[in-house]
């Protein structure tokens, strides 16, 4: 038997992983234009049930309880994910637990969203028995406003039919990608008719690299005697001294209300070198209106700044005055960089 040839390998190798890049493009193609058939669903019939939700679930005093099974189930263990940390109260309940216990976690003033493609799912049947049985509101995110599921809802979600981007049609791809989007949109749309501000998202989370670029500059500035302020008369003599100790790169400047008019920076003292250096006034070598945040600002705003401006330091400004300094070393110290 003839062994391929070390280049026939190599073009079949290359072929393949070609096909892959096509298969790629193929695949998102077909997602994009599921995601654009909700888009003008929304402006087609599917705004009147999507508003009802909103009013539905903003209007409740309980908790949204997502349900489903298999993909649509992932999708609903997301979709609850997601609107608990944007403010709605939520969590997953998995539709064949219900049955063995978890029905108990459903109460007065809950909303139930339940997610099924076909809208025949049989996992489905106690939970969907349970909500009619207590007048528990039910919503359903489904392909099929005619299927069991459709019927027995308070308000159906009907998403458009779409082509999976499976080649036999078979594996939930774009179906559930859209199941998602419905979700985000309605966890966004819930967020903003909140308003559900930075801060409170930071109360749901406080750790990791998000939490870290949700602490505004009050939360980790320095303030008091570290700051590094000298008055527009101030010798640079003194103010390379005072520089030098406060180790942060930098000099504010301010006048006789205490307003911040000027900054010194290592590049500052580098343009003006020369034999009087010492000689000058704050004022003499300081640049100008110099960039500065609010108290307020969040990290990962801050840490935008230095970057852009290629700085290390950024005074926080309150009323004109400077009430503290922010380091890059402070960004990197919880995690924002």
């Amino acid at each position: 038997m003839a062994t391929p040839s070390p280049g026939s390998v190599s073009d079949q190798g290359a072929d393949n992983l070609a096909q892959s890049v096509v298969s790629a493009e193929r695949t998102l193609e077909t997602e994009i234009a599921g995601l654009s058939a909700v888009r003008a669903a929304l402006k087609n019939g599917l705004s009147g049930p999507f508003q009802r939700t909103f009013e539905l679930i903003s209007k409740s005093t309980g908790r949204v309880i997502v349900t489903g099974i298999g993909k649509s189930g992932h999708i609903g263990t997301k979709i609850a994910a997601s609107l608990a940390s944007t403010g709605t109260p939520s969590f997953f309940v998995h539709a064949s637990e219900a049955s063995h216990g978890d029905l108990g976690m459903i109460g007065n003033g809950d909303v139930v969203l339940a997610l099924s493609w076909s809208g025949e799912t049989q996992e489905l049947a106690s939970i969907v028995t349970y909500t009619r049985r207590f007048k528990v509101p039910l919503v359903a995110i489904t392909s099929r406003e005619d299927s069991a599921l459709g019927r027995a809802s308070d308000i159906v979600l009907k998403l458009p039919s779409v082509a999976e981007a499976c080649p036999h049609g078979l594996a939930p791809t774009t179906s559930a990608l859209i199941q998602l989007a419905i979700g985000d949109a309605l966890a966004v749309a819930l967020l903003e008719g909140r308003g559900f501000t930075a801060q409170d998202f930071r109360v749901f989370h406080p750790g990791g690299r998000l939490g870290a670029s949700l602490k505004s500059a009050r939360d980790i500035m320095h303030s008091g005697d570290r700051l590094p302020l000298v008055s527009a008369s101030t010798s640079m003599s003194e103010g390379i001294v005072l520089m030098t100790q406060r180790g942060f790169g930098v000099l504010g400047v301010t006048d006789e209300l205490n307003q911040l008019i000027g900054i010194i920076t290592d590049g500052d003292l580098r343009r003006h070198v020369s034999a009087n250096l010492l000689e000058k006034s704050a004022g003499d070598i300081m640049t100008a209106s110099p960039k500065t945040v609010a108290p307020d600002t969040l990290s990962a705003t801050i840490l935008e700044l230095v970057n852009s401006l290629s700085i290390t330091s950024v005074f926080v400004i309150e009323d004109g005055r400077p009430v503290g300094i922010v380091h890059l070393h402070d960004l990197l110290r919880i995690g924002a960089a």
